[in-house]
C-alpha cells in the first residue's frame, strides 16, 4: 500500500495545462518566452501541437518553438524545427522567417567556432555552419526578395562570403607552405572562381601563380599573373613582393541580431 501510494504521488500529479485551449497554451508559452522561460515555453508549444495539431496556433507554435530552442542555446533543435516548418508549410506567409532564423542560428554557430579557433590555424576550422548559413540566407533572398528580413540576410551573406573565401585561401597557403603545390593551386583557383569579388582573391591569385611556377607550368603561371595584374594593378606581388596573408576576415563588420 505504501509503494502504491508513492506511485500515485509520483506519477499521478495533475497536468496544470489540462483543459487549456489552444489559445491559452499559445499565450502562456509566449508569456514564458518574454520572461526568458524558454524550457517552459517549449513544453507549452509541444503540448499545443500535440493536442490541437490542425489549428492555426499549432502552425505558429512550430515556428515559435524554433526561436525558443535558439534562445535556449540548443541550435541543433532550432535548426531541426526550422527545417520541419519549411517542409510542412512551404507556402506559409511567414516561411521567410524560418529561412532567416535558420541562417541566423548557423551564423552564430559559425561565430562560436571562430572564437574557439581564433588562436589556431584557421584551416582547422570547419566552415560548415558558415556554408549552411549562407545557403539559408540565399534561399530567403532568392525566394522572398521583398521580405523584411532580406536586407539583413544580404548583409550577413556579404560577411560570410568573405570568411568562406579567406578559409579557402588559408588552406591553399597551408598546402603551398608544405610543398603540396598541386593542391595549393587547385584550392587557390577554387577560391578565385567561387568567390571572385572578395578581398582574399588577390592572395589566391598570388598563391596560384607561385604554385604553377614551382610546378613548371609556365602558361598557367602567366595566366594567373595576368589576372592578378588586371584586377590588382597595385599589388605588391607585381613588383616581386608578397601580398602576405589576406586581412583577417573576422575584422570585417558583422551584423548584430
Amino acid at each position: 500500500m505504501m509503494l502504491a501510494g508513492c506511485g500515485i504521488l509520483k506519477f499521478g500529479a495533475e497536468d496544470e495545462t489540462a483543459g487549456w485551449t489552444a489559445q491559452r497554451l499559445y499565450e502562456e508559452a509566449k508569456d514564458e518566452m518574454s520572461k526568458g522561460g524558454y524550457e517552459r515555453a517549449i513544453s507549452y508549444f509541444e503540448k499545443l501541437e500535440a493536442r490541437y495539431p490542425f489549428g492555426r496556433y499549432a502552425q505558429q507554435a512550430q515556428l515559435e518553438i524554433a526561436y525558443a530552442y535558439y534562445r535556449n542555446n540548443d541550435p541543433a533543435q532550432a535548426i531541426a524545427a526550422c527545417d520541419r516548418f519549411i517542409k510542412l508549410h512551404p507556402n506559409h506567409p511567414t516561411v521567410d522567417y524560418a529561412y532567416y532564423l535558420k541562417g541566423v542560428v548557423n551564423f552564430y554557430e559559425d561565430q562560436s567556432a571562430l572564437a574557439k579557433w581564433s588562436g589556431q590555424d584557421p584551416t582547422e576550422r570547419d566552415p560548415r555552419s558558415a556554408r549552411d548559413s549562407f545557403a539559408a540566407f540565399k534561399e530567403l533572398v532568392t525566394r522572398f526578395p521583398k521580405s523584411k528580413y532580406a536586407a539583413d540576410a544580404t548583409a550577413r551573406m556579404n560577411y560570410l562570403v568573405n570568411g568562406l573565401s579567406s578559409h579557402e585561401v588559408h588552406v591553399a597557403r597551408y598546402y603551398y607552405e608544405r610543398g603540396a603545390f598541386v593542391a595549393a593551386a587547385n584550392r587557390a583557383q577554387f577560391a578565385v572562381k567561387t568567390y571572385p569579388e572578395t578581398p582574399a582573391v588577390e592572395e589566391a591569385l598570388f598563391i596560384a601563380a607561385r604554385a604553377y611556377e614551382k610546378l613548371g607550368m609556365k602558361e598557367l603561371q602567366e595566366d594567373a599573373e595576368r589576372v592578378l595584374r588586371t584586377n590588382f594593378p597595385n599589388s605588391n606581388a607585381l613588383t616581386g613582393g608578397s601580398v602576405g596573408p589576406s586581412p583577417p576576415w573576422w575584422k570585417f563588420w558583422a551584423p548584430r541580431y
